[in-house]
């Protein structure tokens, strides 16, 4: 079943969402076309947050971790989309290697790499994972919690190719996000397909980037089907020069805040929105839910106590934070069990693959939800996101999660524009 939208405003949602179903033919014929100028990503997973009048991705992630977390039902469009990802990458591909986070010890993302596994090799694929960890020199297993098991092995470098004692695979799928910089043994590489390329990888990429991206995607997608580009796209600012230890920078960052909680003030009353307005500041790098922040006021961004700067300061594999993105910040008025929550789609290729629910029952509607104590509702989405059902009231559950298939897909779209836009020269690549 759909979640209860506790908002009474769920008016303009149902005629947004009324909105897909009525030009759906317009938009599958669109996506196809977009499909031929973009290659789409080999994975990816969008965090959404529906606010009964607005319906906006809030994160696009090209490492997921969290297969994991959804339905077993969902295991045949997942190999059929892979099927589809690696004929169009290496149509005769027998071998593929698969190089996880370094999280040894976490059982939830090691139960994810198990089920990815398990999807590729029914493609066909002999399917093997080796380890960045330096103690890993030889073959490891791993007992999962959920009575499985995975076996790292050392990474073997021979020129300008990369794999297992005997095992020389026809592509390297990453699942690590090289927040910490891109290893040596993964430099230079030739001849062999890296996915997704190194440049996608936390070191390089911005979310500021992707959201500029996603903003020419929805304005395109917005006229297509005559929607304002706002009900499905947070504005956003950027502060590139900040310390938070130091504290420098704070007078960019408020002013970015006070210009973008005007501008989402003059939207609300337009559409005659009483909710209070918020950003979200975030590291403009980074993943895991680190590094972000709610704030209503730009006096909350400056003079920062020594907890916040410190909450603020460092992400993942302590990379410091000196750039920050300032997004409109979406309400979430979904809930599970009467806990908060939002719904995290994941796609293959450009097909969207299931979804699950990120559930927090200490969060409010206008906090991140990516943060401990949250959980997942593997069996909230009941039906895939590509079969609407023009019979049904725009608020029933293929029509609902269709919606959410058509924003996923718009934020995956941005995502191919954005890996193409940043490529590096030639040059760049065998540095």
């Amino acid at each position: 079943m759909v979640p209860h939208l506790t908002t009474a405003l769920s008016g303009p949602l149902l005629e947004l969402e009324k909105r897909f179903l009525d030009q759906a033919t317009e938009i599958e014929r669109w996506m196809r076309a977009q499909w031929q100028d973009h290659l789409p990503p080999f994975y990816g997973s969008t965090d959404l947050r529906n606010s009964g009048f607005k319906l906006a991705p809030v994160d696009l992630n090209l490492f997921p971790g969290g297969f994991n977390n959804l339905n077993d039902a969902f295991m045949p469009l997942c190999v059929q989309a892979a099927q589809a990802a690696i004929e169009r990458m290496c149509p005769d591909a027998r071998e593929l290697l698969l190089i996880p986070e370094n999280h040894t010890r976490n059982q939830f993302y090691l139960q994810n790499v198990a089920k990815l596994v398990s999807v590729l090799e029914l493609t066909g694929l002999d399917v093997r994972i080796g380890s960045l960890l330096p103690e890993i020199n030889a073959p490891t297993t791993l007992e999962l919690a959920n009575g499985s098991s995975l076996t790292l092995e050392p990474l073997e470098r021979r020129g300008g190719r990369i794999g297992l004692a005997g095992f020389e695979p026809c592509a390297v799928l990453l699942n690590n996000d090289l927040s910490g910089g891109v290893p040596p043994i993964l430099k230079g590489l030739d001849d062999q397909w890296l996915i997704p390329p190194l440049h996608a990888g936390w070191h390089a990429r911005r979310k500021s980037v992707h959201a500029a991206a996603y903003d020419r995607v929805a304005r395109e997608f917005a006229e297509l089907i005559g929607i304002d580009p706002w009900r499905i796209n947070p504005e956003f600012g950027v502060c590139g020069q900040i310390n938070f230890q130091e504290r420098t920078g704070e007078e960019c960052l408020a002013d970015q805040v006070d210009g973008l909680l005007r501008r989402i003030r003059d939207k609300y009353r337009e559409y005659g929105i009483t909710e209070t307005p918020f950003v979200v500041v975030k590291a403009d790098a980074g993943t895991y839910g680190m590094g972000v922040m709610t704030v209503r006021d730009a006096s909350e961004v400056r003079g920062l106590n020594r907890r916040q700067r410190n909450k603020m300061s460092v992400v993942k594999e302590g990379l410091e934070v000196h750039e920050v993105i300032i997004q409109e910040g979406v309400h979430t008025f979904e809930t599970v069990d009467d806990a908060v929550a939002e719904p995290v789609v994941y796609m293959i290729d450009h097909y969207v693959v299931g979804g699950f629910y990120r559930v927090h029952t200490e969060r409010a509607r206008d906090e991140n939800l990516n943060a401990p104590g949250m959980h997942f509702k593997p069996l909230a989405f009941e039906t895939c996101c590509s079969l609407p059902d023009c019979r049904q009231g725009p608020d029933a559950a293929p029509n609902r999660f269709y919606a959410y298939g058509v924003v996923a897909r718009l934020a995956l779209l941005a995502a191919s524009v954005e890996i193409e836009e940043t490529a590096p020269a030639e040059a760049e690549l065998v540095a």
